[in-house]
């Protein structure tokens, strides 16, 4: 196996994270309630519909071992380093500093886009809950939006342990109303359409650009159990829990997505879901628990856009953290709060810059062309930081991939193939998406010119990071 690297983070005890403060349970839950898994059903199933109609169980089979590789990678990586800047940091030290500098960049903005696109819905499905007609006004549900957010931003700046503590809670309740309800609609005799092993086969897309569009959908399905290794620094055993977490975590929302999307199919027509996009698990709820039993859904989806929402905001806030660290941004982004140990700047900021996206985005659009617009945009920017973990990992181990079967698979072929995967999917996608989407998604990555030119400015050396050498050694650059 290659040498570890075992950097040591040099700054005063003050300016530290919270190191051991999690657990592997914490881990798993923030990798469950990264991926939302009863959000992104309800936010999601729509754009998946619309892309490869009745083969949302193929989309998320496939795009699902692909993702898996990428698991993998972020396992492999975080045994060798514990960091809380994750892909940034693995990407910067053994491919190359403005590599490492995109994958951290295109983490940061597909968390924005998301959370402006989360919290939306959020406000209206809470909205919803008591009346349906101001459910639709855009006023009302930009003000409980607003207000959920700063309310999760004020528990995550009281501490991770606290945050930690809220998504054990969040995250109990969600799962525990998804089983229920998956029994409930897998039981169900009322059915609009009968199972079909197709649903789960390859045949059952339009050509490749048919099958990648599904991919993207899916992508943004899978995409946040990663916040795990942003938590490295703060958990215990650092180099195993959050890798384990993530892959733990992600079995878990893949047999969810499976089992709702094929209740999906069973119990909803293609006209149903898109009248209902945003609201597809309400719909279902009511269908095999009418009346009030079956708005407990919606409240499971409330409770699961809240915890992402936290995820999100621990992720994005982490990253800065370790990019002001290292001077590849401002060094203030690297200041921690004394007491609460989070990095206080860096929360203030992930704080202000969506309330004022949030604030346009009131003025946009509806807020399911808002969701799906943002769905393809974040996945086109998730590809890009998944896959540049995926070829790193295999770079990283190829001097022992030949020395084990258990590494030429979990860190070398599998990860290889996520990586390839997320690379095609992007290419072949961003011809069939709308110029929203293009400017959105494309434009976001390139916004990151700036702050790159301006630390080049500022310091010359600000991007000349620690590379690793052969022997595994780093030595600056």
């Amino acid at each position: 196996m290659p040498s570890e690297i075992h950097e040591e983070n040099h700054h005063p005890e003050s300016e530290q994270l919270a190191h051991g403060a999690l657990s592997l349970l914490d881990s798993v839950v923030m990798g469950v309630a990264g991926v939302a898994p009863a959000f992104t059903i309800a936010a999601s199933t729509a754009a998946l519909s619309a892309a490869v109609g009745l083969g949302g169980p193929s989309s998320l089979l496939y795009s699902g071992i692909a993702m898996f590789g990428i698991v993998w990678a972020f396992h492999y990586l975080g045994n060798r380093e514990a960091s809380a800047g994750a892909t940034y940091t693995w990407v910067r030290n053994l491919l190359h500093p403005v590599l490492g500098y995109l994958a951290g960049w295109s983490m940061i903005v597909s968390a924005l886009i998301f959370m402006v696109a989360g919290t939306l819905p959020a406000g209206s499905l809470a909205v919803g809950l008591f009346s349906q007609n101001l459910a639709n006004n855009v006023v009302v549900v930009g003000i409980v939006g607003i207000t959920v957010f700063i309310l999760v931003i004020i528990a995550v700046g009281l501490g991770v342990k606290i945050a930690a503590r809220l998504q054990v809670l969040l995250s109990t309740i969600e799962l525990a109303v998804l089983l229920l309800f998956a029994v409930l609609m897998l039981s169900h005799g009322n059915r609009v359409h009968t199972f079909s092993w197709v649903w789960l086969s390859p045949t059952v897309f339009h050509g490749v650009s048919g099958f990648f569009a599904g991919a993207l959908v899916a992508a943004f399905y899978y995409w946040g159990w990663d916040v795990t290794a942003n938590l490295a620094e703060e958990t215990a055993q650092p180099r195993r829990n959050p890798g384990l977490g993530a892959l733990l975590g992600v079995a878990v929302v893949f047999s969810l997505f499976e089992i709702f999307t094929i209740a999906s199919n069973l119990l909803l027509t293609q006209q149903q879901i898109q009248v209902n996009a945003g609201d597809v698990l309400g719909i279902l709820g009511q269908i095999v628990w009418p009346g009030l039993g079956g708005k407990a859904i919606v409240v499971a989806v409330v409770l699961s856009t809240v915890a992402t929402l936290e995820t999100s905001i621990v992720q994005v806030t982490r990253t800065l953290y370790v990019m002001g660290r290292d001077g590849t941004l401002p060094n203030l982004l690297g200041r921690i709060h004394p007491r609460s140990k989070t990095p206080v700047i860096a929360t203030v900021i992930i704080g202000l810059v969506p309330l004022l996206l949030l604030f346009f985005a009131l003025f946009i659009g509806s807020l399911e062309t808002i969701l799906q617009d943002a769905i393809n945009a974040v996945g086109l920017q998730i590809a890009v930081y998944y896959s540049l973990a995926g070829f790193t990992v295999v770079l990283a181990y190829r001097r022992s991939l030949l020395s084990s079967f258990r590494l030429l698979i979990f860190a070398g072929l599998w990860p290889l193939l996520g990586a390839t995967f997320m690379v095609t999917m992007f290419f072949v996608t961003i011809p069939r998406l709308n110029t929203t989407t293009q400017i959105v998604g494309i434009g976001a990555l390139l916004l990151g010119i700036v702050p790159a030119a301006f630390s080049r400015i500022r310091a010359q050396t600000s991007l000349a990071y620690p590379v690793l050498q052969p022997d595994g050694k780093a030595i600056p650059k």
